[in-house]
């Protein structure tokens, strides 16, 4: 069955004109991320529930590691709720068949909003009622409500005790040790915002210290991929990343091009909107809309890309506290003559800031070079190819009105992840060896979730 609901979009808007605004938008929308990038008679079951999530995601300024998170319960709930009822994949979750005369949209959605709203903490009771009208009343979509709720609460059950709720507090928990020497990570100091761009807190707290000792979605541990040791601030090679960031990533460089300032921008991706996973999930809609998948297949993939999100963001928060490195800000601020560096390029600037905002917790390695891997990854082996083209504005450009109607062009996803990834160099936020090992890391979670997870049955 091709996914091609033309009615879809006729239906939900109807609904919607019928209730009171406030709550997620429907395509067609502005506040819609699909809107922009989704031909309309494209739009399903799928993608319109992903659209819900990434706007929950903004309105609530949730943070990428924990948004990560979101988006791997709610798409593999609503995945495994659709299986039940087709079977044509394997799954380790247990959830064996569905009842005779279960719908597998209707399954979906229900098990989708289920799980998001334990994730988000938002009933989403508006957004359900305006997908169920479109389903007509009786004994079929009775039964579909009952087995998509039962899936999300088999699937929020086996979660719960997977590291999840310490994680969303800012205090370490004895997961990880401190590192003793020169490299270890501090808070980022009050001079760090943008006008008219984000800030962050002054002096905030490490983001998430335990998120990286949760419970993998794909990945046999959180350190499975986790990162080499760092180098030695005294090395050569040290002092070639030291000059790179210097040279190139501060608030006021002369050498960092129009064109890397713009990427810098484009992807700096919150925190006031879809984060980084939630960027990939809408590129990965752009991308494979035309594909022709099926339902199920569709399904699938989005609940890999949800895994390989969450995954990634364990395995970048795992490598980021093991390795409690600090980020360039601090080291050419403050720490330079600490280093022991003889290479004459190691010297501090006082007044150095970086050109975005510095996030608040350690740099080794890129959450955002971790996400785009594991993400152009896994769509360009579910497409067939890595050579795409496509194009997008940013989704989110109320955060930074310096790239508003700045659109971005990519000859393949692999350079959309680099880019993406060096993003962060040209913003001054991370050493080139994070984005290197972030990069490597989200191809290898990819590629492991791909082939082994989710198998087709035989048959």
């Amino acid at each position: 069955m091709s996914i091609n609901r033309r009615h879809f979009l006729q239906g939900t808007l109807a609904v919607a004109a019928l209730t009171n605004a406030g709550c997620a938008a429907q395509m067609g929308s502005s506040s819609s991320y699909l809107t922009p990038i989704l031909k309309p008679e494209l739009n399903n079951t799928v993608f319109h529930w992903i659209d819900i999530a990434l706007q929950q995601t903004r309105d609530q300024r949730i943070a990428p590691p924990r948004a990560a998170y979101n988006f791997a319960l709610a798409t593999t709930a609503g995945f495994l709720a659709a299986n039940g009822v087709k079977r044509q994949y394997g799954e380790r979750f247990g959830v064996g068949s569905a009842p005779a005369g279960v719908d597998p949209e209707i399954a979906y959605g229900i098990a989708f909003a289920k799980a998001a709203a334990e994730a988000f903490q938002q009933p989403f009771v508006f957004e359900q009622s305006v997908f169920l009208k479109q389903f007509s009343d009786g004994h079929a979509k009775t039964v579909s409500i009952a087995w998509g709720e039962a899936v999300a609460r088999h699937i929020i059950q086996q979660r719960t005790d997977d590291g999840s709720e310490p994680s969303e507090s800012n205090f370490y928990f004895d997961r990880y040790q401190r590192r003793d020497d020169v490299l270890r990570w501090s808070p980022t100091g009050p001079f760090y915002s943008a006008k008219p761009g984000p800030a962050f807190s002054s002096y905030a707290r490490p983001l998430f210290p335990g998120h990286g000792a949760i419970k993998p979605w794909t990945m046999s541990s959180g350190k499975q991929f986790r990162a080499p040791d760092f180098y030695d601030p005294a090395s050569p090679e040290f002092a070639k990343e030291f000059h790179l960031v210097k040279h190139i990533g501060g608030k006021d460089s002369k050498h960092r091009t129009s064109d890397q300032e713009e990427i810098a921008l484009f992807w700096e991706d919150g925190p006031w909107g879809l984060t980084p996973p939630g960027h990939y999930l809408l590129v990965a809609i752009q991308v494979l809309q035309n594909r022709k998948l099926s339902f199920i297949e569709l399904a699938r993939t989005f609940a890999l890309l949800g895994m390989v999100q969450g995954d990634a963001s364990i395995s970048a928060w795992d490598s980021k506290y093991a390795h409690d490195v600090l980020r360039p800000e601090t080291a050419i601020r403050d720490r330079a003559a600490k280093f022991q560096n003889s290479d004459p390029r190691v010297q501090a600037s006082s007044k150095w800031q970086s050109f975005i905002p510095t996030p608040e917790f350690p740099s080794y390695t890129s959450g955002h070079s971790t996400f785009g891997a594991a993400a152009a990854k896994l769509i360009a082996l579910v497409y067939g190819r890595d050579r795409v083209s496509f194009s997008h504005e940013s989704p989110d450009q109320v955060i930074w009105p310096q790239i508003k109607n700045k659109r971005r062009h990519w000859t393949s996803l692999s350079k959309c992840a680099e880019e993406n990834g060096m993003s962060r160099i040209y913003g001054g936020v991370h050493w080139m060896m994070d984005h290197k090992h972030g990069m490597k890391a989200g191809e290898n979670i990819a590629k492991q979730a791909f082939y082994h997870t989710f198998p087709k049955r035989a048959g």
